[in-house]
């Protein structure tokens, strides 16, 4: 008589007595980035220049720095607010602020034209490419001699450095951007049936504007610069003719003035346009840095 023996039942564990563990041994994860301190953006980025500040007026207080070499941050504060009081500081960048605005313009012009022209079309290219290619390698400042002789002493020539100088950064960003947009896009343009002049609107006009942008930013620095060496010659009026009268009485206080206005002038416009192509790229999503 042969006895089956039946396996052994596994009772299933009763839930309800066991003791609930609290959810707290379940921690939240908190990213690296969320644990920094974080520093407010505006205080790290002034706190190098005030750094550097307080390094010079440290300098020129201990005589390192002498006032005939170099004059100290409380005694340049104070000469600007004498030629502010006495209003040659303010007419100077007046008269500075029209040469820039009047050399940046002709050569946004000048030097988008010529961009549209040799990037939308190949006839245009070969007219044109060629020829700007071997006028931008001419340093700009070697031409102040012949513009003087050209267009005379006044405001003509300050203006024809500035022009020149924007011209070439800007035809080259412009034509790059034309050239770069994909061809993807126009194929895909061609497609839906948009003409010529739609895909130079919809299409390649809007992917070349990042380079644009990115030019017109170049161009600024390089109009800056142009208005410094226009105004040391033949100039009667402006924040380089300041710069050559006190270069002429050793004010290397004065000189440092005119330096820091040029910097705080082209950085303004630096920041105008950073706004404008902020409000103009909104589509184009970037990488802002962690």
């Amino acid at each position: 008589m042969t006895v089956s023996h039946a396996p052994p039942r596994l009772s299933r564990p009763d839930i309800s007595a066991q003791p609930v563990k609290a959810s707290a041994e379940l921690q939240p994860i908190t990213s690296t980035t969320a644990r920094r301190v974080r520093v407010p953006r505006w205080l790290r980025r002034t706190s190098g220049p005030l750094l550097l500040l307080a390094l010079w007026q440290t300098l020129s207080a201990a005589g390192v720095l002498r006032a005939d070499v170099l004059a100290s941050p409380g005694t340049i504060a104070q000469v600007a607010g004498d030629l502010v009081a006495d209003g040659s500081l303010t007419s100077a960048m007046g008269v500075s602020l029209q040469r820039v605005a009047l050399g940046l313009l002709i050569g946004t012009f000048v030097g988008t034209s010529l961009a549209l022209l040799a990037g939308l079309f190949r006839v245009g290219e070969d007219l044109v490419d060629a020829s700007v290619q071997m006028l931008r390698t001419v340093p700009f400042v070697g031409l102040i001699p012949l513009f003087i002789i050209w267009f005379g002493i006044g405001e003509a020539p300050k203006v024809a450095i500035i022009t020149m100088g924007v011209s070439f950064p800007l035809y080259l960003n412009v034509y790059a951007g034309i050239r770069g947009v994909d061809a993807q896009l126009i194929e895909a343009g061609e497609s839906l049936g948009l003409s010529r002049w739609g895909l130079v609107r919809h299409v390649v006009l809007p992917g070349a504007l990042p380079s644009a942008m990115t030019g017109l930013r170049y161009s600024l620095g390089i109009a800056w610069l142009a208005l410094v060496f226009a105004e040391q010659v033949n100039a009667d009026a402006g924040i380089g003719f300041l710069m050559v009268q006190a270069r002429d009485f050793l004010r290397t206080d004065v000189i440092v003035v005119c330096l820091i206005v040029y910097a705080f002038l082209g950085l303004l416009a630096d920041f105008v346009v950073r706004t404008l192509e902020r409000l103009l790229l909104q589509w184009r999503p970037t990488f802002t840095g962690r």
